[in-house]
């Protein structure tokens, strides 16, 4: 019995092996007709934001008004921080710099003045590789956290940004030095971006939000 269940298994493998192979049956989807005409151009390098952040970070800075002086608290080579200056702009310098290393920290450009009066100004662009998360949205959704963890400050959002908000500290705070200080954060891309304005007096909200709209321009 298991001996002609055999061969007329191998029977049926020979018959079929004999045969033409037929057509497969048509596939569910139509067939898409070809576009024609030319493929879009490529874009130029003013156009590819890759391109322009993969070029000089510095480039990028807001460039330093008319008027205004060196504001000699900006320790830096040339324009740039490297993760050892960056860290140390923390109140914890040694957590800081192990967590921006995980973070895949790439890279820090800075500029800064001294405009009217004593007051001041500070804007960093900090980049990062981005391979495992998008760190740049974080860092700046934490910075704003400990901006607005204050009842004396009032915040509003920067033009052109969908979630960056400045902040102005209305009471003076000796973690700023003396006086008042305001600030801004925001991110595009791999870039976060932070712009730190100081002085002894009041500072004006449409000031800290003309000098936050831009720097996100440039950007």
């Amino acid at each position: 019995m298991a001996l002609g269940l055999v061969a007329g298994t191998c029977a049926g493998y020979l018959v079929q092996a004999g045969r033409a192979p037929g057509a497969l049956p048509p596939l569910s989807q139509p067939t898409l007709a070809q576009a024609t005409g030319d493929g879009p151009r490529p874009l130029s390098a003013a156009q590819d934001h890759q391109v322009q952040v993969d070029g000089d970070l510095r480039e990028l800075l807001l460039k330093k008004p008319g008027g205004t002086r060196a504001n000699p608290a900006i320790e830096s080579d040339e324009g740039w921080l490297d993760l050892s200056a960056y860290a140390e702009t923390y109140t914890k310098p040694d957590g800081a710099f192990s967590e921006l290393l995980g973070d895949e920290f790439r890279r820090a450009a800075v500029t800064g003045w001294i405009e009217s009066g004593n007051r001041t100004v500070e804007i960093r662009l900090i980049q990062f590789r981005q391979v495992e998360e998008q760190t740049a949205v974080d860092r700046a959704a934490g910075a704003r956290h400990w901006a607005s963890d204050d009842a004396h400050t009032r915040s509003w959002p920067v033009p052109g940004t969908g979630d960056g908000e400045f902040y102005v500290h209305d009471r003076p705070d000796s973690r700023f030095g003396p006086g008042y200080q305001a600030e801004a954060h925001a991110w595009r891309g791999d870039i976060a971006v932070e712009l730190w304005v100081q002085d002894t007096k009041p500072i004006p909200p449409a000031r800290v939000r003309e000098l936050a709209r831009a720097q996100m321009e440039r950007l």
